[in-house]
């Protein structure tokens, strides 16, 4: 059980990646008003959503613990997230407010995840 978990966290970082990556890349964009979110951005962030429910079911499985107060913040962060980029996805050009509040929100999940214990 231990590698299936291990497995799903290296995909779930590999979204986080994606994600944060798609942000990166149009930060310069960002800052001439021209940046969008690019396909990548919804990818990471889906592939974050599956494999994050995913690791909750496994943890619970095995018997850990699991602190399912973290889990609802990062979800509802996650959430946020995702609905911002995908209502957005087919934009030209996105606000530079609420593309920096999608960098702001993946950065805050990071730090929640990796902080908060």
């Amino acid at each position: 059980m231990d590698v299936l978990i291990h497995l799903f966290v290296g995909l779930h970082i590999i979204g986080i990646a994606a994600l944060l990556g798609g942000f990166l890349t149009q930060m310069k964009a960002m800052g001439r008003g021209t940046a969008r979110f690019v396909p990548g951005m919804l990818h990471g962030a889906l592939t974050m959503l599956v494999t994050g429910v995913a690791l909750v079911g496994l943890n619970q499985a095995d018997d850990h613990s699991v602190n399912t107060i973290k889990i609802g913040v990062k979800l509802a962060l996650l959430i946020v997230i995702l609905g911002l980029v995908y209502v957005k996805r087919d934009e030209e050009q996105v606000d530079k407010g609420l593309f920096g509040l999608v960098g702001l929100l993946t950065t805050a999940n990071i730090f929640i995840a990796v902080l908060w214990t």
